[in-house]
């Protein structure tokens, strides 16, 4: 059974100031669950609140977990909001993944993070941006030989617009990774670095063919990085498309 949507909540950071009227409205959209971008922000506080509202907690965003010289309390937020699934949303140099080698690092550092993570109960997944996918070599994406050079534990979060300004058929990404994927980002919009996104479903993202390809037991996290219109119709408008997809 295909999960509910989630919503990553970088997409309204410019509301978070006032975080309850902001997840109240995020519910009142029919939304049932939620992607923090920030854990150890009073993890204790949202998870009550997020409670309160009947959102689930689908992952965290924690980029705290390689900038802090202990990630332990960043993993310890994130198992305090509700969800096993710590995700780190960038921080690797994208240089890193232009080479053999440099991949290697970058494997090395992420089945690191994830035998720490898993102290703590929480699996440990990576996001990726355009720069994952623009180096390609021996033939394939950077970020298929990153999944590879991986311990299995480690799983991966596909923002499938990235993958798709990077020069990816997002789809067929989906169909090779399989399993390794646990959530994937859904966005829509021209398909070109630096313009605004669109309402899922209304762009130029192949979008059907996406959720076909996606495991059915991975979230699909709705994410506006930049919206062209207001972002509360275009998150309403995302959600209807996306559950009326599901329907059969």
């Amino acid at each position: 059974m295909t999960r509910k949507p989630s919503v990553q909540l970088y997409t309204v950071r410019d509301h978070m100031a006032d975080r309850e009227a902001t997840l109240t409205r995020l519910a009142g959209l029919g939304y049932t669950a939620v992607e923090p971008y920030d854990p150890t922000a009073d993890p204790k506080g949202f998870r009550a609140l997020a409670d309160d509202l009947g959102l689930t907690v689908s992952g965290a965003h924690a980029m705290a977990m390689l900038n802090e010289p202990d990630p332990a309390p960043v993993f310890e937020a994130v198992a305090t909001l509700g969800t096993d699934l710590a995700i780190l949303p960038a921080g690797i140099p994208e240089a890193t993944f232009t080479s053999l080698d440099g991949l290697k690092q970058a494997a090395d550092l992420l089945n690191a993070l994830s035998a720490k993570a898993a102290e703590h109960g929480l699996r440990l997944g990576y996001h990726n941006h355009w720069w994952e996918f623009e180096p390609v070599l021996e033939g394939r994406h950077a970020l298929e030989i990153l999944v590879g050079l991986t311990a299995p534990e480690v799983v991966f979060e596909i923002d499938t617009y990235w993958a798709a300004v990077g020069g990816a058929d997002p789809a067929a990404v989906l169909e090779r990774l399989g399993e390794r994927v646990v959530a994937l980002h859904v966005k829509d919009g021209p398909v070109v670095k630096g313009e605004p996104h669109v309402a899922v479903g209304t762009g130029a993202m192949p979008v059907p063919a996406i959720l076909a390809a996606a495991p059915a037991d991975a979230w699909r996290v709705v994410e506006l990085d930049e919206c062209a219109t207001d972002i509360f119709d275009a998150l309403g408008q995302s959600l209807a498309y996306l559950n009326g997809r599901d329907e059969p």
